[in-house]
């Protein structure tokens, strides 16, 4: 298998490193070889924090700059700020209720990189269903419905299942299914 490297961003709090611990145990349910390492800056504080994804055969856990095939960010300065990441034809998940998504010297760029972006207002879904604390779930719900990567929708709600805190099961469920239920609607 190809080594698939995905970068997580956002700031401190909003759920990165479970997100990331997610998509590792999903990956590793499908017996891929899985490296990660998550930089948390001041997270504590809500700077910034990017958690590094591999799956396949990696020699090390840090995804090198251009060679990312997806983002996903829980915060859109966090998703410009990883732009470098990207590797040309990569693809870009957004939690974002902006209508100006992305601003035009990003867009200029994203275009002649080929880089494929998307947003969802993975916040007020969250909110909506009474999680505001679980933007990360919505957004990781939207990824899934696009079917890209070796890692799929079946495979992560599976595993939030597994992995998520009894008293939390039902709304990390309903919050990814909302989250994957609006990506399925982007699609059409």
């Amino acid at each position: 298998m190809e080594t698939i490297n995905i970068i997580l961003s956002g700031l401190g709090g909003q759920g990165i490193l479970f997100m990331t611990r997610v998509l590792a145990q999903a990956a590793l349910n499908k017996r891929f070889n899985v490296m990660g390492a998550e930089t948390h800056g001041m997270a504590q504080r809500g700077g910034s924090v990017i958690s590094h994804l591999r799956l396949g055969e990696a020699k090390s856990s840090l995804v090198r700059t251009g060679t990312a095939h997806f983002l996903l960010s829980l915060e859109e300065n966090e998703g410009y700020r990883n732009l470098p990441f990207l590797s040309k034809g990569a693809r870009m998940y957004v939690n974002t209720h902006s209508k100006h998504f992305p601003r035009k010297e990003a867009k200029e760029l994203l275009e002649k990189r080929n880089i494929t972006y998307r947003s969802i207002p993975a916040g007020i879904i969250a909110q909506e269903l009474g999680a505001p604390r679980s933007s990360n779930l919505a957004l990781l719900g939207y990824f899934s419905a696009f079917g890209e990567g070796p890692i799929g929708y079946k495979d992560i709600k599976e595993t939030i299942n597994k992995i998520s805190p009894q008293k939390l099961k039902d709304i990390n469920c309903n919050v990814f299914e909302a989250g994957y239920k609006r990506g399925k609607n982007t699609k059409k």
